[in-house]
C-alpha cells in the first residue's frame, strides 16, 4: 500500500471490483469481529454489518484506511500473542459453528492471506512499471541465488 498514491487506494477497476480501501475496511471489520472476546463469544458479532464494509463513505481518507489496517492487525496480534498453550485445545464459535481454536486461527490466516493477495495484485497493477517487487524482481532469480550461494560459502581464504 505504501507504493500507492492516495487516489490509487480508492480506485476500483470496475463497478464489481473492490478498491484497496474497501478490502482493508472489510478486513478490519472481520478482524474486530473475530478477535474481540475471541475465546468467549461468537466470532460474528451482532454489531457487525458486513455489507457496509464494502461501501466507502464520502470523505474517507488514506489516513483512515491505514488506521483501520493498523487497528485490525493490532487486534489480531494482541489476541494471538496472549494465547496460552492450553487455549489452543479450546473451541470457539464463528456464526454459531464450533471450531477448534487452531481451526479458527487457520481460517482467519487463510482469509487474510487471500485479501492481502488482492491488495498486492491491485497495487502491482496500478503501479505497473513503477512497482517495486516485494520479493525477487523478474529476471533477478539467478543473481539472488548466486549472492545467497556466495554468502553461504563464506569468505574465501
Amino acid at each position: 500500500m505504501a507504493q500507492l498514491t492516495d487516489q490509487d487506494v480508492f480506485l476500483a477497476l470496475d463497478p464489481e471490483s473492490n478498491s484497496v480501501a474497501v478490502v482493508v475496511k472489510h478486513m478490519a471489520g472481520n478482524m474486530r469481529s473475530r478477535f474481540t472476546d475471541f475465546l468467549t463469544s461468537d466470532g460474528e458479532k451482532p454489531d457487525r454489518h458486513r455489507d457496509q464494509e464494502f461501501e466507502m463513505a464520502p470523505g474517507v481518507t488514506r489516513a483512515d484506511v491505514m488506521r483501520w489496517w493498523d487497528e485490525g492487525w493490532a487486534q489480531v496480534l494482541g489476541v494471538v500473542d496472549a494465547l496460552r498453550p492450553e487455549d489452543l485445545t479450546g473451541v470457539v464459535t464463528i456464526r454459531g459453528e464450533p471450531h477448534s481454536v487452531l481451526q479458527a486461527l487457520n481460517r482467519q490466516v487463510a482469509h487474510y492471506a487471500y485479501h492481502v493477495g488482492q491488495i498486492v495484485f491491485l497495487a502491482k497493477h496500478l503501479r505497473s512499471r513503477e512497482w517495486k517487487s516485494l520479493s525477487i524482481p523478474r529476471g533477478k532469480s539467478e543473481e539472488i541465488n548466486q549472492r545467497l550461494a556466495e554468502r553461504k560459502a563464506g569468505p574465501r581464504p
